[in-house]
């Protein structure tokens, strides 16, 4: 991934990479004084530990990023605790797990109950969506750290090991289908408000006031995804498309690529911040989510049975590509 526009607004996604390596190099030598319970390695979306020989425990965790950073400036906090369940369920539902519950850590200067229960409101509201409880969590004030309001999650779910999702099944040929995203979801803020920072968050050239478009909350994948487990269809895949794009396929444990011949409308937003932070079309695929947010790879015979499912829930659902013996990701125009 190129840093370009993305390292002059102050991120540096390949200093990123290489300190999350150098983070791995110690986990890995962590020695729990008994035979690891790891089902799967490292690198996916979730990871999974065995309960026992039948049952395993996915576990993911995210935050919201510097979406919040939009949010103290308008002055609207009841959004973001959907994002924060978004970004964690999102990503349990990748290894084929039902999310169960999530816990919250929320970092502050100093407690503030209105920011506090509106913030309750979106965290409650995304639980709802996912079909999820938040049965605890924490509350640091941290005001010689922080300056502003921090929002993490982790999630966890349950998966028979015999029907872990990885992508090791995944074949060319097999069916892409994506599923639209609701904008920007909770990843590229910094690119987005360095880009926008000239237009006023009341501008309404995208049909809604700019400040209302960012904050629009993550989409849930989490009933599509589950029906579609629950469907015949053989699903070999399940990816969360967040920074990187398209390019998160390739997390997806197959020595496969893919050909992304359709790819879903990009909405006005993204057009955008391209022009107004010239930020170039290969840079833009590679930060944000460009209209698709999620993915699920399927057998190829299954391609329709798994889009009308999908689109119960998604009525822009459609095949968007398909697996390649070529390695990558290719899209049209590229």
């Amino acid at each position: 991934m190129s840093d370009d526009a993305y390292a002059r607004a102050g991120v540096s996604q390949s200093a990123a990479d290489e300190a999350v390596g150098a983070l791995l190099e110690s986990l890995r030598r962590i020695d729990p004084g008994r035979e690891s319970l790891q089902a799967i390695g490292p690198g996916h979306y979730a990871s999974v530990m065995r309960l026992d020989d039948r049952r395993g425990l996915a576990m993911s965790t995210d935050g919201v990023g510097t979406k919040l950073v939009l949010a103290e400036r308008m002055g609207r906090w009841d959004t973001v605790g959907i994002d924060c369940v978004a970004m964690n369920v999102n990503d349990v539902i990748c290894v084929g797990a039902e999310p169960l519950a999530m816990l919250d850590y929320i970092a502050v200067p100093s407690a503030d109950p209105d920011v506090m229960r509106e913030v309750g409101k979106g965290l409650r509201r995304g639980a709802e969506l996912a079909r999820i409880e938040i049965p605890g969590g924490e509350l640091a004030q941290l005001g010689e750290i922080v300056n502003g309001l921090d929002l993490v999650g982790t999630s966890i779910g349950l998966v028979d090991l015999d029907a872990v999702v990885t992508g090791s099944a995944i074949e060319a040929g097999d069916a892409v289908i994506g599923l639209p995203s609701s904008g920007l979801h909770s990843n590229g803020y910094t690119l987005a408000r360095t880009a926008l920072e000239s237009i006023p968050l009341d501008d309404e050239r995208l049909g809604h006031p700019l400040g209302e478009v960012l904050l629009e909350p993550t989409e849930i994948y989490v009933r599509a995804v589950i029906e579609l487990l629950r469907s015949e269809a053989d699903v070999r895949g399940l990816a969360h498309l967040t920074s990187g794009g398209l390019d998160n396929l390739l997390r997806l444990d197959a020595d496969v690529g893919y050909e992304i011949d359709d790819p879903l409308p990009v909405p006005e937003i993204f057009a955008l911040i391209a022009e107004q932070g010239s930020v170039s079309d290969e840079e833009m695929h590679e930060v944000f989510n460009m209209g698709c947010g999620f993915c699920c790879v399927v057998a190829a015979a299954d391609a329709d049975a798994a889009t009308a499912v999908l689109r119960g829930h998604y009525p822009d659902a459609r095949r968007i590509g398909s697996a390649t013996s070529a390695g990558g990701v290719r899209r049209a125009g590229r």
